[in-house]
């Protein structure tokens, strides 16, 4: 049993990972799951790990001694978006637990998300926005498309900025039926091209929830004094961090994530600060829970 965050952190199979944090998870990404009237069958598949037991055709086992699962035409529609940022930030290792970055945290929170939607019948993609381009999975249904999103998560590497506000919008395409959209950055820059996308996609009527990570020494500020530090989306500039710096540090990060949660707030963006020390069960369990109280 992988039981602590170091060894999760250490852990290269993400599916692994995942099945151990949704062990026990019991909760859909959204309240639009139609059962009985509306929900009508299309056609069978071969059952894969992770299939729930309750949709198995047994009279179907019986005479073909194969385990098959039933898919189902649904009503809704709505397709289950993943937005990772993967700029240079996202690098930022917890001071706690060695391995850990805000990365895994974020990626291993969306693949959970994902394996959710696979169970749910659910079509979802995924955005990669980093490095200063988007990298784009087409939203789809079923195993292989959880298999080709976990392979892309497990891929993403935190490099360079983010993409500009022109790359940002040309990703747009993807958002012209309704959707449910999960987004997960440090939002260190707000406002950016990403957060203005994330405000358009909500003013076109999509669901858009929010997952703000952080490390505890920066929620505590905690950094070694006198250490230098260097931004790694900027090229040049170097900085102290003395006792001066510090009260400076907590003020601005103070006021910049009041402006972030009111912006939220007002656009109703339901937003989850959380930070990759938590156990990160308790994070997803969280993040659901916030925005099912929309």
């Amino acid at each position: 049993m992988l039981a602590t965050a170091s060894l999760l952190a250490h852990t290269a199979d993400l599916d692994l990972v995942i099945r151990h944090v949704l062990a026990g998870l019991g909760h859909g990404l959204h309240a639009g799951r139609e059962r009985g009237a509306g929900v009508e069958f299309s056609e069978y598949r071969a059952y894969v790990p992770g299939d729930e037991w309750r949709r198995v055709d047994w009279k179907l086992l019986a005479r073909v001694d194969r385990y098959y699962v039933r898919e189902a035409e649904r009503d809704s529609h709505v397709a289950i978006w993943l937005l990772l940022d993967t700029s240079a930030s996202m690098a930022e290792p917890s001071r706690a637990i060695e391995g850990l970055t805000k990365l895994w945290f974020a990626r291993t929170v969306l693949g959970c998300l994902a394996a959710i939607a696979q169970r749910q019948g659910d079509a979802f993609g995924l955005i990669l926005a980093g490095d200063g381009r988007v990298e784009f999975t087409p939203a789809a249904r079923g195993p292989r498309q959880l298999h080709k999103v976990l392979a892309q998560l497990s891929r993403a590497e935190a490099l360079g900025p983010l993409p500009d506000d022109q790359a940002l919008r040309a990703s747009l395409h993807f958002a012209r039926s309704p959707s449910l959209i999960f987004a997960v950055s440090d939002f260190l820059d707000w406002p950016s091209p990403l957060s203005e996308l994330l405000l358009r996609l909500r003013h076109l009527q999509h669901d858009v929830r929010l997952l703000t990570l952080s490390t505890q020494a920066e929620e505590a500020a905690s950094f070694a004094g006198g250490s230098a530090y260097r931004d790694p989306e900027q090229v040049e500039g170097l900085h102290r961090f003395d006792a001066e710096a510090r009260a400076a540090y907590r003020s601005a990060r103070s006021a910049h994530f009041e402006a972030v949660t009111t912006q939220c707030r007002q656009h109703d963006m339901p937003l989850l600060n959380a930070s990759i020390e938590q156990a990160l069960g308790t994070v997803l369990r969280a993040w659901l829970q916030l925005a099912g109280r929309r």
